[in-house]
């Protein structure tokens, strides 16, 4: 069993920033590669962002291409997403998720999932 949990969610005005953060226990964390999923209310789940476990590659959504960084401090055991620039079209509930693999680009290549962390964008 890997426990995930997010934290740092909340409400910013747009163009504000926030650092969400990912505890991962269970597991070794440096030898899974990690992501960042978010749902927005009546919409499929996304993928944010996703870092390799060395991290030395990392993957961003187009729509956050610029705005966000993704990382990892294996020492903490913890996966980080940092949003600038934030906008109302941001606000979901977002996800980690951790893979056996080295790297992970989809939904199912993830195994284990938080419980999530709301993020609201005012206008």
């Amino acid at each position: 069993q890997v426990v995930l949990v997010e934290s740092g969610g909340g409400l910013v005005q747009t163009g504000g920033s926030l650092r969400l953060s990912c505890a991962a226990s269970g597991r070794t964390f440096g030898s899974y590669a990690m992501g960042w999923f978010r749902q927005a209310p009546g919409k499929d789940l996304e993928l944010v962002a996703a870092i390799s476990w060395t991290g030395r590659r990392t993957y961003y959504t187009d729509s956050v291409k610029g705005r966000c960084t993704i990382s990892r401090d294996n020492a903490k055991n913890t996966t980080y997403l940092q949003m600038n620039s934030l906008k109302p079209e941001d606000t979901a509930v977002y996800y980690c998720a951790s893979t056996h693999q080295a790297m992970g680009n989809t939904r199912d290549e993830f195994d284990y999932w938080g419980q999530g962390t709301q993020v609201t964008v005012s206008s």
